[in-house]
C-alpha cells in the first residue's frame, strides 16, 4: 500500500505540472482526491491491513493528500494569473485614442429668460417667491378683486378641478398670499415666476400652459413714477439701451389705474414695420397701481400703503428678443430648435 501511495503522489504531481488550464486541473483533482479518486480507493482498503500498520499508512496518506492539494493550489494560482494577463492583454485600452464626444445640453431658452429676469429684479431689491399651481378660487380671483359673478372672470377661461379648486390662471395669487402672510405689517417687494393654465386653443401665439412672471411692490409712498422707472430699466436691460417705453391706459380688476406697456420696435426703430404692424410699438406687459380693495383684503391700509404690480410672459419676451415666431416651438422639444440658443 505504501508503494501505491507513492505512485499516486508521483503521478498526480506530474500531471499537475503538465496541466494547461484550470479545467484540466479540476479533472486531476477529481481523479485523485474525489469520492471515486485513486487516493480515496486506497484509503478504503485500510481495513485489510494490520492494526500496527494503519497509523503509519494513515499518516502517509494524509501527507500525500496534503502534497497533492498544495501543488493543486499553487498551480491554480499560476494558471489564474496567466489567464488574467491574457484577458488584460485582450481588453487593453489604447489611452492615446481620441475619446468619444459627449453631447452637452444647455438650459432651455425659457429657463434662460426667466433666470435673466430674476437676476435683473433681484438686483433691484426684489425677492423671488413661488406658490401652488393648484389654487383656490379665493386667491386666484376673490382676493384680487374678482368676486364670484364678476364679468372679468370670463377673460381667463379656467380649468376648474372642483367648485373651489382650479389650475391657477396667473401668478397673481402668489402676490395675494404673500401680502396676507405679511398681514399689512411690512413692505412687499417680490416677483413670482411660474406656470399658469388657461383653456385656450394652441396656436402660434397661444398655449393652454404658459409661463408668467408677476411683480409686486407695496410700501408707503409708492407711485406710478416708481413703476415706470422700474419698467424702463427692465426694457433697456432685456431689449437694449436704445429701447423706449410707453404706458397706455388699460383695465385690470386688481389694479387702478391700469396700464399696458409697449416698447419701441427694435426691427424698425419705431418707424413702423410688419413686426409692429406699422405702429412702431410692441405690447410687452400689463401693469398698474394695486387696487385699494386688494390691499384691504390682504390687511394693508390703502390710506397708508400704496403699491404697483406688473405681469409679463417670458414666452412673449423670448419671441420678441430672439425672433421666434411660434410659441409651440418652446414645448415641442425639437433639439434642432433648442440648440440654436445654447449660447444666446
Amino acid at each position: 500500500m505504501r508503494e501505491q501511495l507513492e505512485t499516486i503522489q508521483t503521478e498526480a504531481l506530474e500531471k499537475i505540472g503538465q496541466a494547461a488550464d484550470t479545467k484540466e486541473l479540476q479533472e486531476i483533482k477529481v481523479a485523485y482526491l474525489g469520492k471515486k479518486g485513486s487516493l480515496t480507493n486506497v484509503l478504503r482498503g485500510m481495513g485489510k491491513i494490520s492494526k500496527e500498520e494503519r497509523p503509519v499508512i494513515g499518516e502517509m496518506a494524509n501527507k500525500v493528500r496534503e502534497a497533492i492539494t498544495a501543488t493543486l493550489n499553487e498551480k491554480s494560482e499560476k494558471l489564474e494569473l496567466v489567464a488574467l494577463e491574457k484577458q488584460l492583454e485582450k481588453e487593453a485600452i489604447d489611452v492615446t485614442l481620441p475619446g468619444r464626444p459627449i453631447k452637452v445640453g444647455g438650459p432651455h431658452l425659457l429657463t434662460k429668460i426667466v433666470e435673466e429676469i430674476e437676476d435683473l429684479f433681484i438686483g433691484m431689491g426684489f425677492e423671488v417667491r413661488e406658490g401652488p399651481e393648484v389654487e383656490t378660487d379665493y386667491y386666484n380671483f376673490e382676493a384680487l378683486n374678482l368676486p364670484k359673478g364678476h364679468p372679468a372672470r370670463d377673460m381667463q377661461d379656467t380649468f376648474y378641478l372642483t367648485n373651489e379648486l382650479l389650475m391657477r390662471t396667473h401668478t397673481s395669487p402668489v402676490q395675494a398670499r404673500t401680502m396676507r402672510e405679511f398681514d399689512g405689517q411690512k413692505p412687499v417687494k417680490m416677483i413670482c415666476p411660474g406656470k399658469v393654465y388657461r383653456r385656450d386653443t394652441d396656436d402660434a401665439t397661444h398655449s393652454h400652459q404658459f409661463t408668467q412672471i408677476e411683480g409686486l411692490y407695496v410700501d408707503k409712498n409708492v407711485t406710478m413714477s416708481d413703476l415706470k422707472g422700474i419698467l424702463d430699466v427692465f426694457a433697456k436691460k432685456m431689449f437694449g439701451a436704445d429701447r423706449e417705453i410707453r404706458l397706455r391706459p388699460s383695465f385690470f380688476p386688481f389694479t387702478e389705474p391700469s396700464v399696458e406697456m409697449d416698447i419701441s420696435c427694435k426691427v424698425c426703430g419705431g418707424e413702423g414695420c410688419s413686426v409692429c404692424k406699422g405702429t412702431g410699438w410692441i405690447e410687452i406687459l400689463g401693469a398698474g397701481m394695486v387696487h385699494p380693495n386688494v390691499l384691504s383684503m390682504a390687511g394693508y391700509d390703502p390710506e397708508v400703503y400704496t403699491g404697483f404690480a406688473f405681469g409679463m410672459g417670458p414666452e412673449r419676451i423670448a419671441m420678441l428678443k430672439y425672433g421666434v415666431n411660434d410659441i409651440r416651438q418652446f414645448y415641442t422639444n425639437d433639439i434642432r430648435f433648442l440648440k440654436q440658443y445654447h449660447n444666446a
